[in-house]
């Protein structure tokens, strides 16, 4: 029986492959605090409800493969009110922001280009690179630095002949930073210099924490014919299943390219995308709400995170993740020590080991990300028995006081 170099190359996803290990848990009657996966609890607004129950044409039909012009306009029309002139003819929707990213990848590269990303970085992005055959060039970052980019001239010294584009995830999932206008800048100063793209992976916009802190990639008018943009509902409207993203940008002859792709897998569900039209006249309060909800939780988290001796942590900015440096000698097992041997009262917590944020499996290893997206009561008590446990831990690793 044969299987493809491709997909052997593939991983298990570091966000979902402890998953069993959580479930025995639970099986022997623990509860298990989820900070491991970017599930919001938030309700999705009632306006997709609405929409999908009104919904009963005689014959749920193929739709127009680059969306439903509702659902473009609708795209488009937001873009517009935070002054990034995307026009409907310019977003293409797509099966989730996951697709567009895949499109993109196909669209770009050959087999062995280079993407460069900032690292630690989404942990589909290797799976994405992998099945374009691209090969993904990490952009070092620290959590000494806060996960800010580096000198301008040590990105522009990793740029190559194969280098086809910068891959950034703005506001970042895992390490919550948001990028300055100087670094936004910069990127784009470099992409039109060396005639690459930018996948600028917006789908966390909404969750900005600090007035003045975020500047889409959009906005840089000068290089809008090589940004090309990344969105989802998922997170912004809390429908991760509605599976609803797209990919938009100012360049014709991408967008060619783009539509070869979408005709080839048809089209995007009907009915999913009736719904998602809907979620953009969700009122402006609702998401003000939610900022303001995960601004509490990041609070909260950020406390409870400077109160465990030996963290490296910054203030995370944006998102609903953090990427943290822990004195343990290595998180995967720390995680399924926890898992299996500790517990406070029946209860445990869970995050998702820092190495399958890294190209190079081996870095990252005294590093969790975590996803605030519990309740303040919740995230309380997992931070109380994350600190717990790492003090029992038999592979903590002492600091050297001075």
């Amino acid at each position: 029986m044969h299987f493809s170099d491709r997909i052997q190359a593939l991983k298990i996803s570091p966000i979902r492959r402890l998953i069993p290990y959580a479930d025995e848990a639970k099986a022997k009657g623990k509860k298990v605090y989820h900070l491991n996966i970017g599930q919001p609890d938030i309700k999705t607004p009632e306006e997709y409800f609405e929409a999908i129950k009104n919904f009963h044409p005689a014959t749920v039909a193929y739709q127009p493969s680059q969306g439903i012009p509702e659902l473009r306009e609708a795209i488009s029309g937001y873009y517009q009110a935070m002054g990034v002139p995307y026009e409907p003819n310019e977003v293409y929707v797509t099966c989730g922001g996951s697709e567009a990213l895949q499109f993109v990848l196909m669209i770009l590269c050959d087999p062995g280009d280079e993407i460069l990303v900032p690292e630690p970085f989404y942990a589909n992005y290797n799976t994405f690179a992998n099945l374009a055959l691209a090969k993904l060039r990490p952009i070092p970052t620290t959590a000494e630095t806060g996960f800010h980019l580096p000198d301008e001239k040590i990105i522009e010294s990793l740029i190559t002949s194969k280098t086809r584009a910068f891959w950034v995830s703005h506001p970042c999932n895992p390490t919550g930073t948001s990028y300055t206008p100087d670094e936004v800048q910069m990127l784009c100063r470099l992409a039109k210099k060396h005639d690459i793209f930018i996948i600028a992976d917006e789908v966390y916009r909404e969750f900005i924490y600090e007035t003045g802190e975020f500047m889409s990639f959009g906005s840089v008018k000068d290089a809008l014919d090589r940004v090309i943009m990344i969105d989802s509902v998922s997170k912004r409207f809390s429908a991760c299943g509605a599976r609803i993203g797209c990919v938009a940008i100012k360049n014709k002859e991408f967008l060619g390219q783009v539509m070869k792709l979408c005709q080839g897998r048809l089209s995007v569900s009907a009915v999913e995308q009736v719904g998602a039209a809907a979620l953009y006249k969700t009122p402006k309060s609702y998401l003000q709400e939610v900022n303001k909800e995960y601004k509490t939780r990041r609070d909260v988290l950020y406390k409870g995170l400077k109160a465990i001796e030996g963290t490296v942590c910054h203030e995370p900015k944006g998102a609903f993740y953090t990427m943290v440096k822990f004195p343990i000698d290595n998180s995967e097992k720390f995680i399924i020590w926890m898992l299996q041997n500790f517990d406070i009262n029946g209860e445990t917590t869970m995050a998702a080991p820092g190495n399958g944020f890294y190209a190079d499996p081996n870095k990252g290893l005294d590093e969790m990300r975590i996803a605030y997206v519990l309740k303040k009561e919740d995230l309380e008590k997992a931070l109380h028995i994350l600190k717990n446990a790492i003090e029992a831990y038999p592979g903590r690793i002492e600091m050297i006081k001075a």
